[in-house]
């Protein structure tokens, strides 16, 4: 990622961003479990105190392991691809045993159901890290809007609106990391009367972390918060502050 120092004002993120108590120490968002080694240069950090800061760590390896074992179809270590999951499977037989009791089969196809809180835990953690180190936002509130689900739930239209660009109507906070990275760039429409016209647009990108294992989308608009999430181009979410259901 871009290296970018934060121009807004100081005073919105000068605590822990999860729950507002001193930041004594720095977490990575997104966290390394989620990526590959070797890792992406200038991964965002933001402050966090140590108790939130160690406080999601078995649920970020419980949403790592679980996702392996979805796409192997198995909990076994050796049917697993990525070795660092596979290495962790075999040190907590609990982990992996508890993996293993949420796998069924329906028609011969293997099906994990996930534990939504430790999910969801992780997933508010990611999007309130992204919301402030990219728009200066502080959302410690429980989020007005919350979706997550695998990208294939989603019919062609919907993951078509998804993965969208985000056409920005106003600018959140001045100087923030994302009003930096947006670009301008000039489009054609036709009028209602058959004309074409040209017009300038300002266009907030997704980030690619890390390509097939972690991207997102911060958005600070007329809407309010919304943060995007893919991890391993297969979960997705959607987590929104201060929009409408």
């Amino acid at each position: 990622m871009k290296q970018l120092s934060d121009l807004a004002d100081d005073r919105l993120i000068n605590n822990c961003i999860f729950c507002g108590s001193l930041a004594d120490t720095r977490d990575h968002v997104p966290s390394k479990i989620l990526l590959d080694s070797p890792y992406p240069e200038n991964l965002p950090v933001v402050g966090a105190c140590k108790t939130c800061n160690q406080g999601f760590s078995q649920d970020e390896q419980y949403l790592v392991c679980f996702l392996e074992s979805v796409f192997a179809g198995s909990t076994d270590p050796d049917k697993i691809s990525k070795s660092s999951v596979a290495r962790a499977m075999k040190r907590a037989p609990a982990l992996r045993a508890r993996i293993e009791e949420s796998r069924f089969e329906v028609d011969g196809k293997i099906i994990f159901t996930p534990e939504e809180k430790r999910i969801k835990n992780v997933l508010l953690k990611l999007a309130r890290g992204h919301a402030a180190f990219e728009l200066s936002q502080p959302c410690k509130e429980e989020p007005s809007h919350y979706w997550c689900g695998p990208l294939t739930s989603l019919d062609s239209d919907q993951q078509e609106d998804f993965d969208a660009v985000h056409i920005q109507q106003l600018l959140g906070e001045v100087g923030s990391r994302n009003i930096q990275r947006m670009l301008v760039t000039e489009i054609t429409l036709v009028s209602p009367t058959g004309e074409l016209q040209k017009n300038q647009v300002i266009v907030n990108d997704w980030i690619d972390v890390q390509e097939g294992r972690y991207r997102f989308l911060a958005i600070d608009d007329t809407a309010g918060v919304i943060i995007r999430i893919v991890i391993a181009d297969y979960l997705a979410c959607e987590i929104g502050w201060g929009i409408n259901n």
